[in-house]
């Protein structure tokens, strides 16, 4: 069985022609739209926005690829599937630890955008999504699995805790840290990198 990593390699090196049309056209929408409006432009809020969506593609593709979902049919019973692999165990991680990494950026992002005080928001948003990306793949020919639920919903509130604690050491950083000209700088440095690879993929070496 391949590595979460190897399968991740391959989904985008399939959607890099996606990416990259959805990269440049919102980008250039909106900051269309800034313009228009005269509203102001801050950088990494507006970056945020664009890697939520990028994210949302990528969740696509992984979750409806063939490698993992070998399963059909339904499970509604709660942990079933959770406990049928070997703790430590390649399917182990790949069925179970795998379910909850790929979430927590979703509870991230989420959080960066809804702001949430208390995690039911980002539970109820968690448990309609997963539901969601679950009765899709029943209707495809794939399964409906309730563990997956539970265990993306539980990576979307490790993503909402990363949050609340970042937000919580940034409140005692030194006043240039807070500043967002930082989270600009770093936010454009991710977009280049982002944008090499994307090259990268295309063939185009610049470096």
């Amino acid at each position: 069985m391949r590595s979460i990593t190897n399968i991740l390699t391959e989904s985008i090196d399939n959607m890099w022609p996606m990416l990259t049309i959805f990269l440049v056209v919102i980008a250039v929408v909106r900051i269309a739209a800034i313009k228009s409006n005269n509203e102001k432009l801050v950088f990494y809020k507006e970056f945020t926005n664009l890697l939520f969506i990028i994210y949302i593609l990528l969740l696509y593709e992984l979750l409806t690829r063939a490698e993992l979902n070998t399963v059909r049919g339904y499970n509604l019973v709660p942990f079933t599937e959770i406990f049928r692999y070997e703790i430590g165990s390649e399917a182990f991680f790949m069925n179970v630890i795998g379910n909850i990494v790929i979430f927590i950026p979703f509870g991230y992002l989420i959080s960066t955008y809804i702001k949430p005080k208390r995690i039911l928001p980002i539970l109820i948003v968690s448990v309609i999504s997963s539901a969601t990306v679950e009765f899709v793949q029943l209707c495809i020919g794939r399964s409906f699995d309730v563990d997956d639920i539970i265990l993306n919903s539980l990576g979307a509130i490790i993503g909402f805790l990363i949050y609340i604690a970042l937000n919580a050491v940034k409140k005692h950083l030194p006043g240039i840290f807070k500043r967002d000209i930082i989270y600009n700088i770093l936010c454009l440095i991710i977009l280049i990198i982002m944008v090499l690879y994307l090259l990268s993929r295309m063939g185009v070496n610049i470096l």
